[in-house]
């Protein structure tokens, strides 16, 4: 939709999503860190385990939100010194604050979600989802557009939709609680539960770590719009688009892998190993089979796909170059997730959070750089330094799970 608004628009959302994911994702890491300990608790029936995680669990990341939205606050005065253009800049900034007050609710969904999924619910989070991006989607027709009397916002309309449908989340959370009696359960015997610092450092042992591994990742993209915003706001708005693309291929990807880590961990606790091999291979097939045919689709359908968010040719041209890569770089992010997701649920985090940092930041966004502005590439060279820090990745991760595989069985 914001595409549709105009290119200035769309290079704005690309430039300030970019920015914001980097905070948010390291949020949802430290959320990530409760799943493997409520499963390896749940599978071996410890219920009481389960609540304490619980109750400690929340309240560590409704901590850890309120000062991660504070420093997101902090990181709105830094926008201008970026390096984007001056109207993509101005776009950027009251957008970014609205993706900012919707951080708090978000991460209590997170956390909630990180909870059923320990225990294997994870219909809870798709139905709750789904519900949130219809709101989002009528929340932002009405007011990027202005509709139904409504004034006409465009991106800051985007930044309505967002927030409405984040606030949405959690209160869902709520009503599906309150509705299920075994599921109230759970929280009416946390309430119940005393406030245990050692399990708030198993938590953020764990959390912290992910994090920072996401954030990692998330940084080298965010650092790669930020270089394709110095090559212009057309370049810029063609990223968002492939992004956006690629985006949606990774997250069927990232389900499959988050049902992985909810394998693994239960097999973990319950010490089956063969079975524990087994379902971090069969994800590992689904994975890359997924990904190998929409790689097929984006090269197939480059010319096609981003019409989907802009009709501006400069834009779909370049969009359609990038797909071409990531379609290949599809199949490198699918062996990386799928294999970080194993090894979350045996919770071996640190490790591999140096790997990320190496593959990404140490080789990805320096690749990135010297063909893009050094080599001159072009927009692609930004996205062939992805494709090399992502493919490293992936079989750095898979070594280090061949690795951890042998100690333990």
């Amino acid at each position: 939709m914001v595409g549709h608004v105009g290119t200035p628009e769309l290079a704005a959302a690309s430039f300030a999503n970019n920015v914001f994911m980097i905070g948010l994702y390291f949020g949802m890491g430290i959320t990530y860190g409760l799943t493997p300990l409520i499963g390896n608790a749940f599978s071996k029936g410890k219920i009481q385990e389960v609540t304490i995680l619980l109750k400690n669990g929340v309240f560590t990341h409704l901590a850890a939100a309120f000062v991660l939205t504070a420093v997101m606050f902090g990181i709105y005065f830094i926008l201008p010194l970026l390096g984007q253009p001056i109207e993509v800049l101005n776009l950027a900034k009251p957008y970014f604050l609205l993706l900012c007050l919707s951080y708090l609710p978000f991460m209590l969904f997170f956390s909630m979600k990180q909870f059923f999924e320990g225990i294997g619910n994870t219909k809870m989070a798709m139905q709750i989802t789904l519900i949130a991006n219809a709101i989002n989607v009528i929340v932002n027709y009405i007011f990027i557009f202005g509709k139904f009397g409504f004034p006409e916002m465009g991106l800051n309309g985007a930044g309505v939709g967002t927030l409405v449908s984040r606030l949405f989340m959690p209160l869902l959370f709520v009503f599906y609680i309150v509705k299920s009696h075994k599921i109230k359960k759970y929280f009416v015997d946390a309430r119940k539960q005393v406030f245990n610092t050692e399990k708030i450092i198993a938590i953020l042992k764990i959390g912290i770590p992910i994090g920072f591994q996401i954030i990692v990742e998330l940084f080298a993209f965010g650092i790669g719009a930020i270089m394709m915003g110095w090559l212009g706001e057309i370049p810029l708005a063609a990223h968002q688009v492939a992004i956006g693309l690629a985006s949606f291929t990774y997250m069927i990807s990232l389900g499959v892998s988050q049902a992985n880590t909810i394998r693994v961990s239960h097999q973990m606790g319950v010490k089956d190993y063969k079975s524990l091999k087994m379902a971090a291979f069969a994800s590992t097939h689904l994975v890359l089979l997924f990904m190998l045919a929409m790689g097929i689709i984006f090269i197939l359908a480059r010319n096609y796909l981003p019409l989907l968010f802009t009709l501006d040719p400069a834009v779909v041209s370049i969009a359609s170059s990038l797909l071409i890569v990531a379609a290949i770089f599809q199949v490198f992010d699918g062996l990386q997730v799928i294999m970080l997701s194993t090894l979350r649920g045996m919770a071996d985090v640190k490790v591999p959070m140096f790997f990320a940092f190496f593959a990404y930041l140490l080789v990805g966004i320096p690749t990135s750089y010297i063909l893009t502005f050094i080599l001159e590439v072009g927009p692609q060279g930004i996205w062939f330094g992805y494709l090399v820090g992502l493919g490293l990745a992936g079989i750095l991760f898979y070594f280090r799970f061949k690795y951890i595989f042998r100690k333990k069985a």
